[in-house]
């Protein structure tokens, strides 16, 4: 038994009818064998269709032996002129990054003479690992190149080449490959052995833009979007760019630079203020000089600069520090001995009586604790 594929014949067929052969199972899972079919199973790096069988969902898409398995979310009986309806929104978005990524594939192993290692389309974005080190420039000029060829609208090209013609042609493929081989090909662009389904024309993929390089392994990995995903990811970064001109008061072109001087501003004022919390510190500090075991209360801080009261105060006071910052039941604390005993069974028993969660070590700890300032003076009383 086999099944007819006409996702070889027509990859844009989108609705078609066949005989239910078979109704089975797959790792546990009703599936259904038809005479034929146009759902692409998974493979070669592409994920296997979706859509309707009779109206029930087909949910993925195998072949084993020839014989194409589409697991159903329920079984059906056996039936002639089953309508059978493919997901074509997402057919036709895998049928753009596949063929986009023949494309900027194609062209960066015949720039950097490397090969693609590996593919991966996922629900995002496309993976791409190529055993070369591509700078982001060298990333670029690809792209422009891919882009253009997108433009020029190339046909592709589909073929089945004899023992002979497949030998004296110079394809991309990841394994030595024998029998029948599919060889899919964009002129001036690539020209592979596949055997996932694919757009037309060049032009149809829409534009191919590439999110990232990244040093892997020994070479690089890309990111790349094609088509309709690569125009969504455009729409999103230009609103978020459009906000943040709104908010800075500048044009859509001069965000990057209002960033960067928002960002020295910032780390002015954090610098600033860190100073005047070293005066505030100090001058609290001095309040409990020689006072033996202290217990301070403050406004919420950040738990570094939390530390920074407690060590201020542990150096004055002589004994044991311990510094609360926060509100409404909610405070970050530490503590500290000016001697560096041991403190340890003392937050332990802290942390359980204040639902507290930290610790530390050399004299020193650290961490919040959900209680109220009556709960916390009680503990420390006794």
């Amino acid at each position: 038994m086999s099944t007819e594929k006409l996702y070889y014949t027509d990859a844009f067929l989108q609705e078609f009818t066949a005989t239910v052969l078979e109704c089975t199972d797959w790792k546990g899972k009703p599936a259904l064998i038809l005479d034929r079919t146009a759902f692409y199973p998974e493979g070669g790096g592409q994920p296997a269709d979706h859509g309707t069988i009779n109206g029930i969902a087909v949910l993925d898409v195998h072949e084993k032996g020839g014989v194409v398995f589409h697991i159903v979310e329920k079984p059906v009986e056996n039936v002639e002129n089953a309508i059978c309806r493919i997901d074509w929104k997402r057919r036709f978005d895998h049928m753009q990054q596949h063929s986009g990524e023949h494309i900027i594939s194609g062209i960066l192993c015949e720039m950097f003479h490397c090969d693609n290692v590996g593919f991966h389309m996922g629900a995002d974005t496309v993976t791409i690992d190529y055993n070369a080190d591509i700078t982001w420039e060298q990333a670029m000029k690809a792209q422009r190149r891919a882009n253009a060829v997108i433009a020029a609208d190339v046909a592709s090209e589909i073929t089945y080449p004899s023992p002979e013609e497949l030998a004296a042609l110079d394809y991309r493929s990841k394994k030595e490959l024998s029998g029948q081989v599919r060889i899919v090909r964009f002129p001036t662009a690539d020209c592979c052995a596949c055997c996932g389904t694919h757009v037309l024309r060049a032009g149809q993929v829409g534009l191919i833009k590439i999110l990232s390089c990244q040093k892997f392994r020994d070479g690089v990995r890309m990111e790349i979007l094609c088509g309709n995903r690569a125009l969504e990811f455009f729409d999103t970064v230009y609103d978020q760019n459009r906000m943040v001109a709104q908010a800075l008061s500048v044009k859509m072109h001069a965000t990057a630079a209002a960033v960067d001087r928002l960002q020295e501003e910032l780390t002015n004022a954090k610098h600033q203020a860190a100073l005047l919390e070293t005066q505030l510190f100090t001058q609290t500090a001095q309040a409990y000089a020689a006072a033996g075991d202290v217990l301070v209360f403050q406004p919420p801080m950040q738990p570094a600069s939390v530390r920074r009261l407690c060590d201020a105060v542990t150096k004055e006071c002589g004994g044991l520090c311990a510094v609360f910052a926060g509100e409404n039941g909610q405070y970050n604390y530490a503590l500290g001995r000016a001697d560096g005993a041991d403190i340890s069974g003392l937050v332990k028993a802290m942390n359980a009586a204040l639902k507290g969660r930290g610790g530390g070590r050399n004299g020193f700890a650290q961490g919040t604790a959900a209680a109220s300032q009556p709960e916390i003076e009680s503990f420390f009383h006794q």
